[in-house]
């Protein structure tokens, strides 16, 4: 009969830990998720928002990772290559079009006075992306007026724009 033994360092290795990586199941999950929501009636504008917010969330994470630069803006890539990563794969799956009707100036027919049609995840993904970006000033200038800062102020924010965005968006779409 043999038994097996463990050196500390080796038992140690079987330990679970966090892993920071940008997967293809990932976006695969993410995409899944998003068709579900679909299939269960939820707006493709809302799926676009939550897998933007989530897609550039992600990228903002992890691009400062690396921390020996080789190119120029070489964060700002990592973060474009990582949210167009997440979002081009789910982007077949989640297809739904809708009219897009501008009355800004000029008559109708016109550049600024037309009906367009927009693809509502892609429509989504940017109102997402905009959500993440604009929720750090928020919460700077919340911070500001407040003269300190809340336990968890940023995501707070983050997560009640994504939340009160998406029910009103849903409720008028």
């Amino acid at each position: 009969m043999r038994t097996l033994s463990l050196t500390v360092p080796a038992a140690l290795s079987l330990v679970p830990t966090v892993a920071f990586a940008h997967c293809p199941l990932c976006t695969a999950g993410a995409g899944a998720l998003a068709v579900l929501a679909a299939y269960l009636g939820i707006s493709s504008i809302i799926v676009g928002i939550l897998i933007g917010a989530f897609a550039l969330a992600l990228g903002m994470w992890l691009a400062p990772k690396v921390k020996k630069k080789y190119l120029p803006f070489q964060n700002e890539l990592l973060v474009l290559v990582i949210f167009l990563g997440t979002v081009v794969p789910i982007a077949p799956l989640v297809r739904e079009y809708g009219p897009l009707y501008l009355a800004l100036l000029g008559e109708y027919g016109t550049l600024f006075h037309n009906t367009y049609v927009i693809n509502l995840f892609i429509f989504g993904v940017v109102i997402g992306s905009i959500i993440v970006l604009i929720a750090p000033h928020l919460s700077s200038v919340l911070s500001r007026m407040r003269g300190s800062q809340m336990p968890y102020q940023g995501m707070t924010i983050t997560l009640g724009l994504l939340v009160a965005v998406s029910v009103l968006v849903q409720i008028l779409v």
